[in-house]
C-alpha cells in the first residue's frame, strides 16, 4: 500500500550551525502550525561542528550544544505531533575531527598521499573493517538511543584518488557494495527506519541506492526556477514521490534569485515535498499562505504521488507544462510554468495530453495559483473559479488558450470527470 511521504522542514537554510534549542522548538512550533509532519535536524549537532571545517567522524551528540542530548528537542516535536529526522555524512571524515587524528589509515587514499581535501573533508574507507564497524556502531546507538525516524544521508564530495591503502587497489566498487551492506544492516536493525539518498544534491539519484533507501534528494539548490528543470529532467528517470522538493526562502540561498511564494511552493507540490525556510523570519501572512499550500499538497498527494506522470511540449520555449493524471483518468493535475520572457506575446494554447477523450471534464484553475503577475494583460474566460466544462478530446487535440505570464511565474489547473 502507498505510505503518504510526510511534509518535511529541514532546519539547515533556518539555523545552518546555529542550533540554538529555543530556536528550533520556535521553528518547531511555527512547522507544525502550518502542516509539517517531519522535521529533520540537518548539519551542526555532533561533536566539534560548528562550521564546515571539523567534527565530520565524529559522530557523537556535541555536548557543549546539547547539555541533555537531543531529547528535549526530540521530545518537543514528537509531541506536536510530527516525526523526527536527522541529518548524517557517514562516509566522510575531517581532518580535523578525533577520528582521523585517531584513526588516519582509514582514509580512503592511494599513492601513498592524501587526497586533496574537497569542502575540509576526505573519504572514510568503508572496505576497511574496523571503519565500517565504527560507523554501522555510532548510527545504530543513535538510532536506538532516539526516537529517529529519517537520516538524510549526504554525501558532499568526489571520490578522487579513490583507493585503498597500502596497495592502491581501486576502491569505488567495493566502498560502493560496503554502503549497500551498510544501509541494509541499519534498516534490519531498525524497520521502518527511512533514507534519503543525499548526495551533494543529485549526485546519488540511481535505481540501485533506490534498492537501499527510500528516496532521493534532488539538488541543494532550492531556487525555484533552477528546480523547474531540475525537477524536469529527474523525473525522466524517477517519479514525484521519490524526489525531495523543498520550498526555499523568498531569496534564494544558492542563487540569490527572489521568487513570489506561489512559485517556489507550486514547483515543489509534486515531489516529496518540504520547507527549508526560517519560520520565524516569516510574516503571519507568508505563514498563513504556506498553511494553503501544504494543506492542497496533502489533499493532491494521493493523486500526485500514484498517478501517471505527462509532460507538454509547447512551441514557446518559455512555457513548460507537467501534470499527473489518476490512471482511471477521472482527475489530473497540471502547472503551467513560465521559465523566462515568453516569445510571443500572445502565447497560444495549451493541449493537454493523456486525458480520456470520450470524458467531459470540469477545468479550473487551482488556488492558491489560480492568479500570477501578468494574467491582468490577457485572462482567458476560463481562468474563473467556475472554470469551463470541455472534452477530453478537445483538451487534447485542441487546448485552452494560455493566460499571459510574467517571467519565473506558475498557475495550476485542476481537471475533474463529470
Amino acid at each position: 500500500p502507498h505510505r503518504p511521504t510526510p511534509v518535511v522542514l529541514n532546519t539547515w537554510e533556518a539555523v545552518y550551525f546555529d542550533h540554538d534549542l529555543d530556536k528550533l522548538t520556535h521553528l518547531a512550533d511555527l512547522g507544525a502550525q502550518v502542516g509539517v509532519e517531519r522535521f529533520v535536524l540537518d548539519d551542526g549537532w555532533f561533536r566539534h561542528r560548528r562550521d564546515d571545517h571539523a567534527g565530520l567522524g565524529d559522530w557523537y551528540v556535541d555536548e557543549t550544544v546539547w547539555p541533555s542530548g537531543l531529547s528535549p528537542l526530540i521530545d518537543h516535536v514528537r509531541a506536536l505531533g510530527m516525526e523526527f529526522g536527522l541529518w548524517v555524512e557517514p562516509e566522510m571524515v575531517n581532518p580535523d575531527s578525533d577520528l582521523a587524528r585517531t584513526h588516519p589509515e582509514w582514509i580512503l587514499a592511494t599513492g601513498g598521499r592524501t587526497p586533496a581535501d574537497r569542502r575540509f573533508q576526505q573519504v572514510l574507507d568503508l572496505t576497511h573493517p574496523e571503519a565500517y564497524a565504527y560507523i554501522l556502531e555510532r548510527l545504530d546507538a543513535l538510532l536506538t538511543e532516539y526516537d529517529i525516524a529519517y537520516l538524510k544521508w549526504d554525501h558532499n564530495r568526489e571520490l578522487v584518488d579513490a583507493g585503498h591503502s597500502p596497495d592502491g587497489e581501486a576502491a569505488v566498487h567495493a566502498q560502493t557494495l560496503a554502503l549497500y551492506a551498510l544501509l541494509d544492516e541499519l534498516r534490519a536493525r531498525h524497520p521502518g527506519l527511512e533514507i534519503e539518498s543525499c548526495s551533494s544534491g543529485g549526485g546519488r539519484v540511481d535505481l540501485a541506492v533506490l534498492e537501499h533507501t527510500d528516496r532521493v534528494w534532488a539538488s541543494d539548490c532550492n531556487d525555484a526556477l533552477e528546480r523547474q528543470s531540475i525537477n524536469r529532467w529527474t523525473g525522466l528517470l524517477l517519479p514525484p514521490e521519490l524526489v525531495g522538493s523543498h520550498i526555499g526562502t523568498a531569496r534564494s540561498h544558492t542563487t540569490s534569485r527572489t521568487h513570489d511564494l506561489a512559485f517556489r511552493a507550486g514547483t515543489a507540490l509534486f515531489g516529496h515535498l518540504g520547507i527549508e525556510w526560517d519560520l520565524t523570519r516569516a510574516s503571519e501572512s507568508e505563514r498563513a499562505e504556506l498553511t494553503r499550500w501544504v494543506a492542497l499538497h496533502k489533499q493532491l498527494r494521493g493523486l500526485l504521488h500514484t498517478g501517471r506522470v505527462v509532460r507538454v511540449d509547447h512551441t514557446d520555449p518559455a512555457l513548460w507544462a507537467h501534470g499527473v493524471i489518476s490512471h482511471d483518468r477521472t482527475e489530473a493535475v497540471f502547472a503551467l510554468a513560465s521559465v523566462a520572457t515568453p516569445v510571443t506575446a500572445h502565447p497560444g494554447t495549451l493541449r493537454l495530453p493523456g486525458l480520456d477523450p470520450n470524458t467531459t471534464y470540469h477545468l479550473r484553475p487551482l488556488p492558491p495559483a489560480d492568479q500570477a503577475p501578468g494574467m491582468e494583460r490577457g485572462t482567458p474566460a476560463w481562468c474563473t473559479k467556475d472554470g469551463i466544462t470541455l472534452p477530453g478530446n478537445v483538451l487534447e487535440r485542441v487546448g485552452i488558450q494560455i493566460p499571459t505570464l510574467h517571467p519565473e511565474q506558475l498557475i495550476l489547473l485542476h481537471l475533474t470527470s463529470r
